[in-house]
């Protein structure tokens, strides 16, 4: 292996080269302190933003160049001098950083900062990933969470140098924030980029031609095929990659599609304080943690948008007290498995702290230890402004230990207010759904959470029609319904997702009659008995968020009370 070919096999995205060949081909040639310098540049490409063949490259070149100049004449004796190279080499490898040195370097990986520039990728200049002002759209649909991702996505453009703007028609880039958790929230996205399509094709005349991102869990859920499918989107970006919209944009302007859909195993986007989309708003979205590792059979978001992690508490009370010097009155704390919250980026937390669950529930996945848990993050955030009000979504039922329970009654701030996804009233479809408790452990709950936080709202989510799902079944259903009297409730027909569990194990055989019949009566029961559960307020005087009026030329106002409960005959509403 000659010299070119050690450049050309380390610029290869498959590089396999093997130390040894690397090794003789330098000291054929008298260059044997080069590999030295090549494990160094070996080592430094894992850390560099570049690919392979921009990086490993064009250092490696540099280092050969800078070698190039010893000649074979300096070494009379080849012989000699290889075996001279050979103690030299192992000299230094065994005065060198070892294996452990490497794995404690990667074990902690901090967050990085936002006062770091960094450098822009090879094929790119720094001044092609400003936005030289042009106007961006953004629309937002599905959950909480892509609200707060919307946020974030506007605030790392808006230090590139876009400006937001809420005119279609002026736009010059329109990201679309999607949701992919059921069929229908996807639909509505197609539909949406086929009535964009006309509003391209006009600009397609003019001097700036408009650009399509399509953002978040569909990006990451279909990936090329939505490229495939519509010529129009420009860009993708998954939920961890909102760091590299400009670049994203950049490449876009060349006239290629870009996308980024790579999922983290750190990515908080700790350091990225979000821009409130209304300024006039009186609550605000705080993210805690993201992902989810429950893998339950019917959820796509594992899959969408990977596993959990968690920001460090430091920055998360950082926000909150930025939110309360604004003025606003009301935080809540976002994550998809939000009260399995865990702070690990603080070594003297990592301890072995047992992790409790609720009683008679289960983990699907490996029960972590140690860091700081949900509960510390609640009594801090609690602390900041004890006139701001705290709530959080969405939690799972696993994760109410004692200590949660016993801060939500104890902080007059935080709302009596409980979030509770059921999913299904019966035991035989809870276990096939992966939920880790039987039906009887969740009931016991809710009498358990009753008893400690009196007076408590709760909400739930139910699934109606999930693979295997009999008449029995559903009407096991009904009946939770009927015997916890939720406040407010979230219900669905099953929409199978590909990559799921269910997708691949089970069937989806109720027709979709069924499951709309079904869908109709949980509907009508929880209707029934959250009337009967909001009259028990009636007549009762509540602290009211006040954040509205109605609608024009009313004088109704509307908000939302402390334990979020619809107050019937008086002047606030949720």
């Amino acid at each position: 292996m000659n010299t070119l070919e050690v450049l050309r096999a380390v610029s290869s995205p498959q590089c396999s080269i093997n130390a040894g060949d690397v090794y003789h081909s330098f000291a054929d040639r008298g260059l044997f302190s080069a590999m030295h310098s090549l494990q160094c540049v070996l080592q430094v490409q894992r850390s560099l933003r570049w690919g392979p063949m921009a990086s490993v490259s064009w250092l490696s070149l540099r280092m050969c160049m800078a070698h190039s100049s010893l000649s074979s004449t300096t070494c009379p004796n080849p012989e000699r001098q290889e075996d001279g190279a050979r103690k030299d080499f192992s000299s230094r490898l065994a005065t060198g950083p070892t294996l452990q040195y490497f794995l404690r370097s990667a074990s902690a990986p901090q967050e990085k900062l936002s006062s770091e520039v960094e450098d822009p990728p090879p094929y790119l200049m720094m001044d092609e990933l400003l936005g030289r002002q042009r106007k961006v759209y953004l629309e937002t649909y599905g959950c909480q969470m892509n609200v707060n991702d919307t946020e974030i996505a506007w605030s790392i453009l808006q230090k590139s140098g876009y400006l937001r703007t809420s005119n279609l028609q002026e736009a010059d880039v329109i990201l679309l924030v999607t949701c992919s958790i059921r069929e229908k929230a996807e639909q509505t996205i197609w539909n949406r980029l086929h009535q964009l399509k006309a509003l391209k094709t006009r600009r397609l005349r003019s001097r700036v031609p408009l650009r399509i991102g399509i953002l978040g869990c569909m990006a990451e859920r279909l990936k090329e095929e939505i490229l495939n499918r519509e010529k129009m989107v420009d860009v993708l970006a998954g939920p961890d990659a909102y760091r590299d919209l400009p670049r994203l944009l950049a490449v876009a302007e060349s006239g290629q599609q870009a996308a980024n859909v790579l999922l983290s195993l750190d990515e908080t986007y700790a350091d990225v304080m979000p821009v409130q989309t209304s300024p006039s708003a009186t609550s605000a979205f705080v993210s805690i943690m993201r992902g989810c590792d429950n893998m339950c059979t019917y959820c796509i978001v594992p899959f969408t948008r990977g596993r959990e992690r968690s920001r460090p508490v430091a920055s998360i009370l950082e926000e909150v007290r930025k939110l309360s010097e604004q003025g606003l009155k009301e935080v809540t704390l976002l994550g998809q498995n939000v009260n399995s919250f865990r702070d690990s980026s603080e070594v003297q937390f990592n301890s072995a702290v047992s992790t409790n669950l609720s009683r008679g529930f289960t983990a699907n996945c490996k029960t972590k230890q140690g860091g700081l848990r949900f509960a510390h993050l609640l009594d801090q955030v609690s602390r900041v402004d004890p006139e701001m009000r705290i709530r959080f979504t969405s939690p799972h039922p696993k994760d109410f230990p004692d200590e949660v329970l016993q801060l939500i009654h104890e902080r007059d701030n935080v709302c009596k207010q409980i979030h509770l996804p059921a999913q299904s009233g019966s035991s035989r479809v809870l276990e096939a759904m992966r939920r880790g408790y039987s039906r009887e452990a969740y009931v016991e709950l809710v009498h358990h959470i009753r008893e400690s936080i009196p007076g408590v709202s709760l909400s739930s989510d139910f699934i109606a029609g999930f693979c295997g799902e009999t008449e029995e079944d559903h009407v096991q259903t009904v009946s939770l319904l009927r015997e916890v009297q939720y406040n407010m409730g979230f219900l669905f027909a099953y929409s199978m997702r590909q990559k799921t569990r269910a997708y691949h194990r089970l069937k989806d055989d109720v027709p979709e009659e069924v499951k709309l019949r079904r869908l109709e009566e949980l509907i009508t029961v929880f209707r029934e008995e959250a009337t009967k559960a909001n009259q028990t307020a009636v007549g009762c005087t509540q602290l009211v968020l006040v954040e509205g009026i109605t609608s024009a030329g009313s004088q109704t106002l509307k908000g939302h009370v402390l334990c979020r409960t619809t107050l019937k005959d008086s002047s606030a509403y949720c």
